[in-house]
């Protein structure tokens, strides 16, 4: 995958505000960091001080444009080219709208917000300002993505008829996120197919390039519950657990002994001080409850089928209770298939019988594939950046205009998961 051609020198690097300083603000600002020639980080807004601190060292950032709350930064007058808002799901409407009023483009975490009316009065308020809104819809810039929808646009395994698309969450992952984690609850945050899976719909859309029609969808939290909870396990692991050294989701094992997706407990930079400051926060913190006494609820599998315009029917299933990650997709054509798992694609010619096998990749940005999601995350960023500088959202594949479909699809399949009817899916 090469550059994208629309793409100019710039006379300055765009600059940007960053709501939020954990993982996702980290992510676009890791590629400040690579390319500041693209991308320079004035200001950032984080009410947690050693994030706060350690993102205003890395990106040098003055004190005067350093926030403890995303409201203080509206209180001055425009002082940057853009805003990313890295906030937890809950924190992204009020602020988005803000920015737009001020005259800021955005780039915005997914999901949108957790509401279609926010979601839409967004799509409202960029619409009336004309300013950029790019959703960060980032394996539609994953070199493997993009590759698979080119083929199946330029006619490659004939008509469409069907596609199967799987999201194996990972099980460690499942229980750090959408058990112990910030998306636990779906009520304090959104539902896990918003939180997590809007990726998938909007992928299979994009590459479908069929509006969505009907939708229905069954799931429900099955394992993770207090009734499953093994005899004598207690509250905490921390709390001489009689099963925790058996105990595939032991807070102990994966974060004190694993060392597993520590960046959440802000360690500090001392290593000798780092093993006893995880245990404080698995005493202190979700991230030490036993996986089976929260009170979480977002489902462990998930199931979603969908028809689009021209009678292409998908099916989509997140699952929790995986070993490995990684999205698999099967496409099923009138003149061949397609099966790929992001790493490699093979496609199977029915006339021929002959197999071509791909392994996508970007040309010359050797660094931007080992960002996230494939080279998503930093080729999202890169256009987002000459979107801004170009003032051209037409170089972005994710605008909000582009995006909200998927949102709706989430919307609509989770009111067909709580109240099981198929839903019709209006835009």
């Amino acid at each position: 995958m090469p550059r994208n051609p629309l793409h100019k020198p710039l006379a300055k690097p765009v600059t940007a505000i960053t709501l939020g300083a954990g993982s996702r603000g980290n992510v676009y600002g890791g590629f400040a960091e690579k390319y500041p020639d693209q991308l320079d980080i004035i200001g950032v807004a984080e009410h947690i001080a050693i994030r706060n601190e350690r993102y205003a060292k890395k990106h040098q950032i003055d004190d005067k444009n350093r926030f403890d709350t995303w409201e203080r930064v509206f209180e001055r007058p425009r002082f940057a080219d853009a805003v990313i808002i890295s906030m937890p799901d809950n924190l992204h409407y009020e602020p988005c709208m803000k920015a737009l009023e001020m005259g800021y483009d955005i780039l915005l975490e997914k999901p949108i917000a957790p509401t279609e009316k926010e979601c839409r009065n967004i799509l409202a308020m960029a619409k009336k300002t004309g300013r950029i809104v790019a959703v960060c819809h980032v394996l539609r810039y994953a070199p493997y993505f993009v590759k698979m929808k080119e083929l199946l646009q330029n006619g490659t395994i004939g008509e469409i008829i069907s596609v199967q698309h799987f999201e194996p969450i990972e099980h460690i992952h499942m229980s750090h996120s959408y058990v112990r984690g910030n998306w636990h609850n779906s009520k304090q945050t959104t539902p896990i197919i918003l939180a997590k899976s809007c990726h998938d719909l909007d992928i299979i859309k994009w590459m479908l390039n069929k509006p969505a029609k009907q939708i229905s969808a069954m799931g429900d939290l099955k394992w993770f519950r207090k009734e499953n909870a093994p005899q004598d396990s207690t509250a905490r692991c921390t709390d001489g657990c009689a099963i925790e050294r058996e105990c595939p989701y032991s807070a102990i094992r994966i974060y004190h002994d694993n060392k597993q997706r520590l960046y959440v407990f802000d360690l500090p930079e001392d290593k000798a001080k780092q093993p006893e400051a995880i245990m404080e926060y698995l005493k202190t913190t979700n991230y030490g409850r036993c996986v089976y006494k929260m009170d979480n609820d977002q489902p462990d599998h998930y199931i979603t089928n969908i028809r689009f315009g021209d009678n292409i029917t998908a099916s989509f299933s997140m699952e929790a209770f995986t070993s490995y990650a990684g999205r698999r997709t099967r496409v099923m054509g009138a003149m061949g298939d397609m099966v790929g798992d992001m790493e490699e694609l093979v496609i199977t010619d029915f006339k021929t019988g002959k197999q071509t096998k791909l392994v996508p990749k970007a040309e010359d940005v050797a660094d931007y594939k080992n960002s996230g999601h494939g080279g998503g995350d930093w080729n999202l960023a890169a256009d987002f950046v000459q979107a801004v500088a170009q003032q051209n959202p037409k170089l972005l594949t994710s605008t909000i205009d582009e995006s909200i479909e998927s949102h709706i699809m989430c919307f609509m399949a989770e009111e067909s998961r709580k109240y099981n009817k198929v839903m019709d899916v209006k835009m």
